[in-house]
């Protein structure tokens, strides 16, 4: 029986005395209770400080603060704003002018005083951050101005998209001439949402005037801000295996149900010459790498053998329809009037289907006059379009950029060549030999075979850096082109075409500058 008293007293005491002591001590101990609340105060405060600093520092390098970093840094402002304002009550304890302690008011400071006390201990014990307090935030897509989209570049699109799929495939080349529409394809590249989660693109044009070396650090500096990433060493090479890692490293999702993992694509556009990218640090050999690299350039050769793409795409004209609409987009409903249409027809002819010519002789077209059109026609035929404004600096400049690019003097005179034969359609490769022989093209060759062989090979490069086409000729044709049976039955090899604008530009240099033949031809006016 004494056993059960003694236990319920126990009770008693713990649900009823201890609560009692608590409350007093609350209105008794206020001061102490609101002197350890100052003394928790000041230190977090010095902890927030502290935390401050390295929040900011993560700040300057680009990289976005945690959520949860946030979340504590608010938590402190709010906590540390509340204790200040109840220990300003502090000064209010007493009644009557200050005869008579105010017991309510020191009660509930003390209360008060221990429970935020409480509560600051919690936030100090939460400052930890297995994670970090930050995380690199590089932007999901790359964004890009003045898209054009071309439905007949779908069937290239697919293809690249599928090869990028593919596990197997590393690096891709897209080739084609210039102002064709290579980037403007590949900006459509990095538009699928669904298949990388960062698109990073570059512009290497600065190839084609200096060393490619002097070009690395620019690479690699332009990768690092787009994955938020910032180097610790100060050299290249240190930098290049800096970045190898980065790239190799795979980051797990954020969240347990965030089911994608990251994936990058390195787009590199307007190559002119062979970049080492084992020098910038792109581990584009190594099944590791979350990374895939796309290689834009005129020069199919350069993707293929100098850089070592595994699959190259090539950029064709614009056909048709399309090539109208885009000429109407740009010059306006006006090219539909009955007197403009037929000669708006004629100029585009002229432009062949090369995007950038069209955009810019309609650009310069728009509004104006059928005479002025006219007059504009009659200048592209005569190879000196000189009253339409950007065509020298914009088209012209931009195609001549590509035989300035051409490595030897046989490949260089073998163009202007081609510029020379190319007025009435193919030019047949027996035609082409004739003249490369005559003319003395070939230096240390001696035999027929050897001059064949030399002739194809150049053939090719041109083909490759898209100053030469395919031909077109009929098989059941034997005129003209229909020669080249007798010496070149390779189908591939019977003849070639030239892009009236790039023969326009071939014709343009042979005028202006010393070579072994410059031809001077009249080109009959329109009659129609």
């Amino acid at each position: 029986m004494a056993e059960i008293v003694i236990a319920v007293a126990g009770k008693v005491s713990e649900y009823l005395v201890a609560p009692i002591g608590r409350q007093l001590g609350y209105l008794f101990c206020y001061r102490s209770h609101a002197e350890k609340l100052r003394n928790q105060v000041q230190t977090l405060r010095t902890a927030r400080n502290d935390q401050q600093i390295t929040v900011d520092e993560a700040t300057r390098k680009g990289d976005e603060i945690r959520p949860v970093v946030r979340e504590w840094l608010n938590g402190v402002d709010r906590i540390t704003g509340e204790a200040e304002a109840l220990m300003r009550d502090d000064q209010n304890m007493t009644c009557l002018n200050g005869w008579c302690p105010n017991l309510i008011s020191r009660y509930q400071l003390g209360r008060e005083a221990y429970k935020k006390a409480q509560v600051i201990v919690g936030i100090q014990t939460a400052r930890n951050f297995p994670d970090g307090i930050s995380y690199s935030f590089p932007p999901p897509t790359a964004t890009f101005k003045g898209y054009e989209y071309f439905q007949s570049r779908d069937s290239t699109l697919n293809e690249i998209m599928d090869a990028l799929r593919d596990d197997k495939t590393k690096m891709i080349g897209v080739c084609g001439m210039g102002g064709i529409g290579k980037t403007m394809l590949i900006k459509q590249v990095a538009k699928q949402q669904n298949l990388f989660t960062t698109y990073i693109f570059i512009d290497v044009s600065w190839t084609r005037d200096s060393k490619t070396d002097e070009g690395i650090a620019k690479i690699q500096q332009k990768i690092a801000e787009m994955l938020g990433f910032q180097f610790k060493g100060k050299d290249e090479f240190t930098r290049a295996d800096e970045l190898k890692q980065r790239l190799q490293k795979e980051k797990e999702p954020e969240k347990e149900n965030q089911q994608k993992k990251e994936k990058i694509l390195i787009i590199l556009d307007d190559i002119w010459k062979e970049i080492n990218l084992e020098k910038v640090g792109i581990p584009f050999k190594d099944d590791q790498t979350i990374c895939k690299l796309v290689l834009v350039s005129r020069d199919a050769n350069l993707l293929l053998k100098d850089m070592g793409t595994q699959k190259c795409f090539q950029i064709h004209h614009l056909q048709g329809e399309e090539s109208w609409r885009l000429l109407k987009k740009i010059a306006g409903d006006s090219v539909e009037g009955g007197q403009l249409r037929p000669t708006a027809i004629k100029v585009l002819d002229e432009c062949g289907g090369l995007p950038i010519a069209i955009v810019t002789i309609a650009a310069a077209l728009k509004d104006e006059t059928v005479a002025v059109w006219k007059n504009a026609l009659d200048e592209l035929r005569s190879c000196a379009p000189t009253n339409i404004r950007g065509m020298e600096e914009k088209v012209y400049s931009c195609l001549e950029w590509s035989y300035n690019h051409l490595k030897g003097d046989e490949v260089k005179s073998l163009f202007l060549l081609c510029g020379c034969l190319s007025y009435y359609g193919d030019i047949s490769m027996d035609q082409m030999l004739r003249y490369a022989t005559g003319l003395n093209f070939f230096d240390r060759i001696y035999s027929m075979e050897g001059a064949i062989n030399k002739l194809v090979t150049l053939v090719k490069t041109l083909k490759a850096s898209s100053l030469l086409l395919d031909g077109t000729e009929d098989d059941g044709d034997d005129s003209g082109v229909g020669a080249s049976r007798l010496l070149f039955m390779d189908g591939d090899h019977k003849s070639v075409r030239m892009h009236d604008l790039v023969r326009d530009v071939a014709r343009i240099i042979a005028s202006k500058d010393p070579h072994r033949f410059k031809v001077v031809e009249d080109v009959p006016s329109d009659q129609d």
